[in-house]
């Protein structure tokens, strides 16, 4: 077990859970933590001296470490070890970017798109505005290496507008918090001139990022879009002009104007070195987006419970009850599909599976992928449980016309309650599965089937 860095020092000296440094160390080892990412542990030897933990204790750790160390070939010669022979072409290569290009797609969630304005058809003029067109960093969020070229949303749409003689203008318009407006009137000039615009806005690793108290990068107390942003976008839509609004961000926005008023809206992410060419193959239908919402989408903290309150309600697609802005699983397509014969094997006694199968069909004009996914929910427990719980799910590509039966199984895992103590446990009594393309609620929009099936005694 590792520690996070800082995270012993935090035992002590932000959560106050002991009050010296000698026994936040203790008790991390005595808990099973053999390696601290931080400065905490020189303390053991002052531990040991008080009495707070033994030498045998520590042993223990030093000897799990050690033989981590040695089943990692670190003290045998370079030329016995797999991890050394790889050559340093392999960093950076072509190959690693071709699986960064398709990374990129396949989590591209295409959250509006009205009348069709997606994929992009008979355009001859776009305007591309805001603070993330250009912005290499903000592909790569945090914790990232730096890549030997990226592609930014604004490289990338042009480099495949030029390949469709389609002129591209470009203007920041506005910073991403700032809320200085004076780059507003040149982005109106190009929106007003173009026949189409894209507002790549958002937020970066330096509005969100982890507990870090009075540090740029802490925790936010609001998910909507920057006000600056938020203004601009307003602005352009005034223009007239169709705008299609991509989103770079790493956590849940909420975006309420622009899903009133936006034409379309298309969740990037932080898409890595190769995000500016996913965008644009997108925003031109090359590639057909087929990624869904990992997390809730609200309409603004309003609707979530106070952070302090640690049991679940209200918090996640598992327990909110209220109508967030998108769902958890949700996402669009260019294509529709249609879910027909489910079937699910009714009833089962504990120690059996349940198995659930749907059949899935292309009923639209392109190619595209599907992601299936399974929810359970327990409609009769004696005891808090979830409204319902992704069990399963699976991305299958479909050409138009093309149908496909997809099966899940479900054990043992999937039909757990938890008593009032916190003990798992099989609970006797009806269950129900929802297979579709998203969760079964009404205003995800997607096309799902519902099925009983009872847990016997």
């Amino acid at each position: 077990m590792v520690s996070d860095c800082g995270a012993i020092d935090d035992i002590f000296a932000h959560h106050k859970v002991v009050a010296t440094a000698e026994e936040a160390a203790a008790l991390a080892v005595k808990a099973g933590c053999d390696l601290n990412c931080g400065q905490t542990y020189v303390y053991l030897l002052g531990a040991v001296e008080q009495g707070l933990i033994s030498e045998a204790e520590i042993d223990r750790a030093l000897e799990r470490l050690l033989r981590t160390r040695f089943r990692l070939g670190l003290f045998d010669p370079p030329e016995r070890v797999p991890y050394a022979r790889t050559p340093y072409a392999v960093n950076d290569c072509e190959a690693h970017r071709r699986l960064a290009l398709e990374v990129a797609r396949q989590s591209l969630v295409l959250l509006k798109n009205a009348a069709g304005t997606l994929p992009l058809d008979g355009v001859g003029h776009i305007a591309v505005v805001g603070p993330n067109a250009d912005d290499p960093e903000v592909l790569l969020g945090n914790y990232s290496g730096t890549p030997s070229r990226s592609v930014t949303p604004l490289e990338g749409i042009r480099a495949a507008a030029a390949a469709r003689g389609v002129e591209v203008q470009y203007a920041r318009g506005c910073d991403l918090l700032a809320p200085d407006q004076a780059g507003f009137p040149e982005a109106l000039t190009l929106a007003r001139e173009a026949d189409l615009v894209v507002a790549v806005m958002g937020i970066s690793q330096m509005v969100e990022g982890e507990e870090h108290p009075g540090k740029p990068w802490a925790d936010r107390d609001e998910i909507g879009l920057p006000a600056v942003q938020e203004a601009l976008l307003q602005a352009l839509a005034e223009t007239g002009k169709p705008l299609v609004v991509v989103l770079l961000n790493g956590s849940a926005l909420a975006v309420n104007w622009a899903a009133a008023h936006a034409a379309a809206i298309l969740e990037a992410w932080y898409p890595g070195e190769e995000g500016g060419t996913a965008i644009a193959e997108a925003l031109w239908g090359d590639y057909n987006p087929a990624g869904r919402l990992p997390v809730t989408f609200y309409t603004g903290v309003d609707q979530l419970p106070p952070f302090e309150q640690y049991d679940m309600r209200g918090f996640t697609y598992r327990y909110f009850e209220g109508e967030p802005l998108y769902p958890f699983g949700y996402g669009l397509s260019y294509t529709t599909f249609q879910y027909s014969d489910l079937r699910v094997t009714p009833r089962v006694r504990p120690g059996q599976t349940v198995n659930v199968t749907v059949r899935v069909e292309n009923t639209g004009a392109r190619a595209g992928d599907e992601v299936v996914q399974l929810y359970v929910r327990d409609e009769a427990s004696a005891y808090p449980t979830p409204i319902r719980r992704l069990a399963g799910f699976e991305r299958i590509h479909l050409a138009p016309g093309e149908s496909r039966r997809v099966g899940f199984t479900l054990g043992r895992q999937e039909m757990l309650v938890y008593d009032d103590d916190g003990e798992p446990l099989l609970e006797p009594g009806v269950f129900s599965v929802s297979v579709g393309g998203g969760q079964p609620i009404a205003n995800g929009g997607a096309p799902y089937l519902i099925a009983p099936f009872e847990l016997l005694p």
